[in-house]
């Protein structure tokens, strides 16, 4: 590897990084940029705005016709609000062989990787296609890829792998559990505090109910389908907020709750969703609110044995956090994970930072991609 090919790299990490795409906020300077960067290197490209057209996602193609492999990433990040960094998390800070930076790790570290694989591609007479997807609002529950999945087919055909960049420390992950998140609107009757036992109070019945979430989370523990390659081997239901009333001398007729349930491949979230009904009652109103398919790739599936070729790897894992890749590989695209940085270690924290040896292994990977791609049998050189 040329240092000067690193170089390029952080160059577009550099760009990448003082974009302010938080989830919450518009992400279209930022595809402006990618696009312009492909197009003028050859790419064909199809920009997907979302509903409010506020924010796109992008497919990018570039080589002859043919299967090749396929790139992803998103390209929002999480708020950096309130969380006392100590440098700005819009500008990349290098030091010590650190690179700090909203979104360093998560995920546009992989961003960058691909767009400098771009510019490499550009200049070699590909034999297989090289197929980008850069998604939006994944830090919400998995939008915009699930807006952008059935377009992929007409726009990219189907490619032979992919690759979804999470930050796996370049371990190849071949699984993640699946999820959905849901809303719960407890019902009750306002009344004076003083007349509380006479009246319904809102706050009680979700509370309640997340009593009985508490009891299911425990039987999935005890008895429900168990994957040892995950820290956490069953599925989980979790409440993440509760909100209700107005005032503390008034009994609340309302009260909102948040939950979710992450489940393996096993499960059957249909069934795990029944039981939640069933469990609801009669003063309990249930929307979903956000939902992304599992991965569950096997260690012997060709798309391992590349992916661990090309990341120079034997490790394969699982991961806790979800990803996109499930979407792809519900498409009928052979998915793995793998991508610079450690989620555990620096994901969605305060001073967020990839290494520069972490960047330099997903480079490492890239040129294998590319010597692939570029060879007539498609193997590595």
């Amino acid at each position: 590897m040329r240092a000067d090919e690193l170089a390029d790299t952080l160059a577009v990490l550099d760009r990448l990084i003082a974009f302010d795409t938080v989830s919450a906020n518009s992400n279209l300077a930022l595809v402006e940029y990618v696009e312009t960067y492909l197009r003028d290197r050859g790419f064909a490209l199809h920009r997907m705005p979302d509903p409010t057209g506020q924010k796109a996602g992008l497919y990018a193609r570039l080589g002859p016709e043919g299967d090749g492999i396929l790139l992803s990433a998103h390209s929002d990040v999480v708020p950096a609000e309130g969380q006392g960094w100590s440098r700005d998390p819009f500008r990349l800070t290098r030091e010590e062989g650190r690179l700090y930076g909203r979104g360093t790790t998560d995920m546009k570290g992989f961003l960058a990787s691909m767009l400098a694989l771009a510019d490499r591609a550009s200049k070699v007479d590909l034999k297989e296609p090289l197929k980008l997807s850069v998604s939006y609002d994944e830090e919400v529950g998995c939008l915009g890829i699930a807006r952008m999945i059935g377009a992929l087919p007409e726009s990219l055909g189907t490619p032979r792998a992919a690759i979804v960049g999470e930050p796996t420390e370049m371990a190849v992950a071949i699984g993640h559990k699946g999820k959905v998140g849901l809303k719960a609107i407890a019902h009750g009757e306002a009344g004076h505090s003083s007349l509380a036992p006479r009246l319904e109070n809102a706050l009680h019945v979700a509370a309640d109910f997340m009593g009985r979430l508490r009891e299911l989370q425990g039987w999935y523990a005890e008895n429900g389908a168990r994957d040892s390659g995950y820290d956490i081997p069953h599925a989980t239901v979790h409440v993440g907020k509760l909100a209700g009333g107005t005032a503390l001398n008034i009994v609340p007729d309302r009260a909102e709750m948040q939950f979710e349930i992450r489940y393996l491949a096993d499960d059957d979230p249909e069934v795990i969703l029944g039981k939640i009904n069933a469990m609801a009652g009669a003063g309990i109103d249930l929307e979903r609110t956000v939902a992304y398919p599992g991965l569950q790739t096997a260690p012997t599936a060709r798309v391992t044995k590349l992916a661990c070729s090309l990341a120079a790897t034997n490790a394969t894992t699982k991961v806790a956090f979800g990803t996109e890749a499930g979407f792809f590989d519900g498409s009928g695209i052979p998915t793995v994970v793998c991508g610079p940085g450690s989620m555990e270690g620096q994901g969605h924290k305060p001073d967020e930072f990839v290494t520069v040896d972490q960047m330099a292994a997903c480079h490492a990977m890239m040129n294998r991609i590319l010597m692939t791609l570029a060879r007539r049998d498609g193997s590595i050189a």
